[in-house]
Parts: structure tokens; sequence; C-alpha cells
């Protein structure tokens, strides 16, 4: 995936590009279909590198969108996602006519991530951003026993369970739902604790709270029960204690498609 150099002033780009965002980056997963269509935009538009860019234009599924967005954090960059992936819930449609016009019209959402605060068996501090989710997954044959606080309040002594997840409105429609956990409109201002598999108590389901609220989760018995937790890609083995927190001096833009916006796309995975 290498950057080609800035389009001269005969290239189509310059007759075609939005005064907004004039300065297109194409960025592509490894995947065949994202890379053919890399070639083809760039043949079409120019390509210039993310630093230099107005925008980067991520080409792929959910996935590298993620990576995308984790990526370009606090760069102050807009990622507009075209779907050559699978699911692509948090792309746009491909197409490759009228790019520029899109990208002017599409609808700016700005994402806070979670921080995760995790130390290890051996005391050690991690911290990473997560887009999607937090969550704690156990790490053996035998269950894991948490204990969840919400704002320094015990509010669960001891959940025997496969795991948690402490989803945003962003991830709530990925590992979440598939917990069965809340879809939760983007700009609702909740987050959703979400278990996996529990065993005690078997009818909890989970919570939404505040995303002001700090989560924090303990592992009970971890030497007997391991449990790993992870932000997003980012993994820590053998973790005591995980904190998850929104960062609200972090921030991410996505630019949609008003035709096809985020609401419309929750709303048609919640009746689909």
């Amino acid at each position: 995936m290498n950057d080609v150099a800035r389009p001269t002033p005969e290239s189509p780009a310059d007759a075609d590009a939005s005064p907004a965002y004039g300065r297109i980056a194409f960025v592509a997963s490894e995947a065949p279909d994202a890379l053919q269509a890399q070639a083809q935009l760039v043949a079409r538009y120019g390509n210039i590198a993310p630093e230099n860019a107005d925008i980067v234009v991520a080409l792929g599924g959910d996935g590298f969108m993620l990576q995308s967005l984790h990526r370009f954090r606090d760069s102050g960059l807009p990622i507009y996602g075209m779907n050559r992936g699978s699911v692509g819930f948090l792309m746009n449609s491909y197409r490759q006519e009228d790019l520029p016009a899109r990208i002017a019209a599409a609808q700016r959402v700005v994402i806070h991530p979670l921080m995760m605060e995790a130390t290890d068996v051996n005391g050690r501090q991690h911290r990473a951003p997560a887009i999607n989710e937090v969550s704690l997954i156990r790490q053996s044959y035998q269950a894991a026993k948490l204990r969840i606080a919400i704002d320094g309040k015990m509010r669960m002594e001891e959940l025997i369970c496969d795991g948690v997840l402490v989803a945003t409105p962003a991830g709530s429609t990925a590992y979440n739902l598939s917990a069965q956990g809340p879809i939760l409109p983007i700009g609702t201002p909740l987050l959703a604790v979400t278990p996996i598999s529990a065993f005690r108590p078997r009818r909890w389901r989970g919570a939404l709270v505040p995303d002001r609220a700090r989560v924090d989760i303990a592992v009970l018995e971890f030497e007997k029960r391991p449990v790993n937790a992870t932000a997003d890609h980012f993994q820590v083995l053998n973790v005591v204690a995980v904190r998850a927190k929104l960062d609200n001096d972090s921030s991410m833009t996505m630019l949609v498609d008003r035709d096809h916006s985020i609401e419309e796309r929750i709303l048609r995975e919640q009746f689909g």
C-alpha cells in the first residue's frame, strides 16, 4: 500500500475534488477487492500521503475501518469508509462515481473512545483506547469470577461468566450485539455493560450506565481462573483489574452518507 505522489494540476483529481476535501489519501486492507478498488480510485482521483491530506478514504471492512480510526486518532483527519469487506456496518457503499461530491455531502460523526486501564498479575499497568468495546474473557476451562463497580460503588459482588464487555454506541452492534447486548444509537450518552454467557446470576442480562461513568472490574481468584482483557485489537494477558472510562479528550471523525446514516443502519439492524 504505497502512497502515490500528489496529483498534478492536470490530473482528474483537480477537476473533481471538493474544495473542502480536495486532497484525498486512499488506504486499503490487504483484501484483493480492497486493493483493486484502491488502484481504480487512485487512477481516477490521484492519491497523496495521509500527512498531507484533507481526508482519508478507507477501503475494506469494519475491521479495517477500526484500524484506520485508531491509526488516525486525534489527527483531525476525517475517515470516509467504503465497503470492500463482508459486513461493512461502519462503511459506506462502494461506488467510484462522484466520490468528492459524496464526501462533501456526508454527515460528520464524532466518536470518543473508551480508555482501558488494565493491571496484570505482575502489577504492570497497560493503557489502550477502544472504539468498540473493552472486554474481559476467561483464559481457561473454568468460568471467570468478576466483581463490578460503577463510579466506585459496588454493583455486583460476584459475576460468574465467560466474560463481560463494556461497549460504546459505535461498538454496540459488534461483539456486544452478538452477546445479546442492547443496540445504542450513535450519540446516546450511555455505555452497555454486557455479560458473556453469565452462569451466576443466570438471569442477569447486563446494564446501561451513563457514558461519563467509570466502570471498574476486578478479577476474583485470578490465579485459578485467569482472564484476558482486550481493547479492540490490543490484548493484555492475566489481568487482575480493569477500568474503562470514556476519553472525551480524544476523538475520531467518520463521514457517513446521509442517505445511509448510522441511525438508519441501526434501525435496520433492529428490525432486520
